[in-house]
């Protein structure tokens, strides 16, 4: 890899990237990531126009244009409007990335049969309802489908039963897309990893600072280093990675 402008060349200069959730936290970092590579990136956001239009203003100036969506992603119809705007903007599609959740808190034992189903929706809608038309996008380009998932896919994590569900669905589909996408040139793969720091923002302080210390990296994972694996993902050496969940967790998950 090169340097342009000081920051690594992942060779991903123009291609589009649509990135959902892309407004804030990780996926705000993803869109930064790629946008500092040079791709146009649009940004899929459901309500709060005021924080994308913070993230459209905190994006300017790096090498690849940006714009925001909004566009409800749990709904099949707020998907196909996305790609609809991708397809108006740009004419076709490189990158995309779904990072969008929806978390209930709950226990496995009290399940709500609507906070478990809006956690799924959002999961899985994207890309259930989207794949088709993320392919058609994608028709004779290298594409490139990153998913952000959590390590509560497979350990339990207190209170997380319902989007620990949907995060362990949304793997499951990254694999079989990965094995039907295959033969168009697309990859589909994951990216997972364990608590984020979001800085004075972070949840439950005291059990960040518990986590931290058990890291051999020595800190939690950061949205950027969550963005630098995805954006890995991205670039035609990864080509040969099919239907892959990349730990990002700086060696948390080894401790058990």
């Amino acid at each position: 890899m090169t340097e342009r402008n000081g920051t690594a060349d992942l060779g991903l200069h123009g291609r589009v990237a649509l990135v959902t959730g892309g407004t804030r936290g990780v996926g705000l970092a993803v869109a930064r990531r790629l946008c500092a590579a040079g791709c146009p990136v649009v940004l899929g956001y459901r309500a709060d126009h005021a924080a994308a239009e913070r993230a459209v203003k905190s994006l300017a100036g790096l090498p690849g244009a940006v714009d925001a969506v909004a566009a409800d992603v749990s709904r099949p119809a707020g998907v196909a409007a996305l790609l609809d705007a991708v397809r108006s903007r740009h004419g076709g599609l490189d990158i995309f990335v779904h990072n969008a959740a929806h978390f209930t808190p709950m226990p496995a034992t009290r399940l709500a049969a609507r906070g478990v189903r809006a956690d799924l929706a959002t999961a899985l809608t994207p890309l259930a309802a989207g794949a088709a038309g993320v392919a058609e996008l994608m028709a004779g380009r290298p594409g490139r489908i990153v998913v952000v998932s959590s390590s509560g896919a497979r350990d339990v994590v207190p209170a997380y039963a319902s989007l620990g569900m949907a995060k362990a669905a949304l793997e499951s589909l990254v694999r079989y897309l990965a094995v039907e996408l295959a033969a168009r040139g697309i990859t589909v793969n994951a990216v997972s990893t364990a608590k984020i720091d979001k800085g004075a923002d972070t949840p439950a302080p005291e059990v960040a600072a518990v986590l931290a210390g058990r890291t051999p990296a020595g800190r939690l994972t950061t949205p950027q280093d969550v963005a630098g694996v995805v954006a890995l993902l991205c670039t035609d050496e990864a080509a040969w990675l099919q239907g892959q969940v990349v730990t990002a967790d700086g060696g948390l998950g080894l401790r058990g």
